[in-house]
C-alpha cells in the first residue's frame, strides 16, 4: 500500500470513529442523559463488565490517575457510577456503574446499533459484518479509549 493510500485509510478511520462518537453521544443526550460527555461513555466501557479501581480506569484511558480520580467524582457526583469496598483489596474502592449509568450504557448501545444499521443501509449487511470482522482482527480487545 502506498504512504498516501495508507493514509487516505488513516483518514478515513478517524473520521468515521469520530462522527460515531458523536452520533452515539447525541443519541444518548437525545435519550434523555442530559450532562454526559462523551469522555463519560469510554469511562462506562471499562466500568460496565464488572467495576475497576481509579487506577484500572487511568490505564483504560490512558490518563493520570488524578484526571481518573476527578472523572469519577463527576460521575458519582451526577449519579452514574459509585464506590464501593474492593472485594479482593480492603485499601482500594470500587467504582461500578449505578442503575442511570447501566441505562445510560443501554441507551449508548441503541444508538449505536442506529448507527451501525445507517452503515448497513450504505454498504449492505455483508459488508458492514465483514468490515467488523476485519477490524477485530486488527484490534480485538480495545482499549476503547478517546483520542485525547
Amino acid at each position: 500500500m502506498q504512504n498516501s493510500e495508507a493514509m487516505a485509510l488513516s483518514a478515513a478511520l478517524l473520521a468515521v470513529a469520530g462522527d460515531l462518537t458523536r452520533r452515539v453521544h447525541d443519541g444518548v443526550v437525545a435519550r434523555g442523559f442530559e450532562g454526559v460527555r462523551p469522555a463519560h461513555g469510554f469511562a462506562f466501557t471499562r466500568l460496565a463488565p464488572d467495576g475497576a479501581t481509579v487506577t484500572d480506569l487511568a490505564a483504560h484511558l490512558g490518563v493520570t490517575k488524578q484526571a481518573a480520580s476527578q472523572l469519577v467524582d463527576e460521575l458519582v457526583r451526577k449519579g452514574y457510577a459509585e464506590r464501593r469496598p474492593h472485594p479482593g483489596d480492603a485499601r482500594a474502592r470500587l467504582v461500578v456503574l449505578t442503575e442511570s449509568g447501566w441505562a445510560c450504557t443501554r441507551a449508548a448501545e441503541e444508538a449505536a446499533a442506529e448507527v451501525v444499521r445507517a452503515w448497513s443501509g450504505a454498504l449492505g449487511e455483508a459488508d458492514v459484518r465483514a468490515l467488523r470482522e476485519a477490524l477485530l482482527r486488527i484490534a480485538p480487545d480495545g482499549p476503547i479509549r478517546p483520542a485525547w
